[in-house]
């Protein structure tokens, strides 16, 4: 059994192939992750083949799955995607937001959320 603090863990900056704004991710496992975004900051469109469940862990966000409009979350809320369902998540416009990504399979990335699709 390995135990260290979270904090511990290396911060590295998102890739901006699939997110938009600064974003830093820290790798728990193979399948979960802590993500930290700045205000406006979000991910691209993408899915996942067995699902997404986000923890979020502090600030707000919001989440849309494609063809549906955009719902917000806050800090202790727990969003569930279905598999294979196209979405986007990310911070509020006026929050820095993170959460606990869990996962499993290999993420599909697909285009980079507009700006308008981001405002709604």
């Amino acid at each position: 059994m390995k135990h260290f603090p979270l904090s511990a863990l290396p911060a590295r900056p998102a890739p901006d192939s699939r997110f938009s704004g600064p974003v830093w991710m820290q790798e728990l496992t193979s399948c979960a992750m802590r993500v930290t975004f700045t205000p406006g900051a979000r991910t691209a469109w993408h899915r996942h083949p067995h699902g997404q469940t986000l923890l979020i862990l502090s600030g707000s966000g919001l989440v849309q799955k494609r063809g549906e409009a955009a719902l917000s979350f806050q800090a202790g809320d727990v969003v569930t995607i279905a598999a294979g369902e196209e979405h986007w998540h990310g911070a509020a416009p006026d929050s820095v937001m993170s959460h606990f990504a869990l996962q499993e399979g290999q993420t599909e990335w697909l285009a980079q959320v507009t700006d308008a699709e981001y405002k709604g």
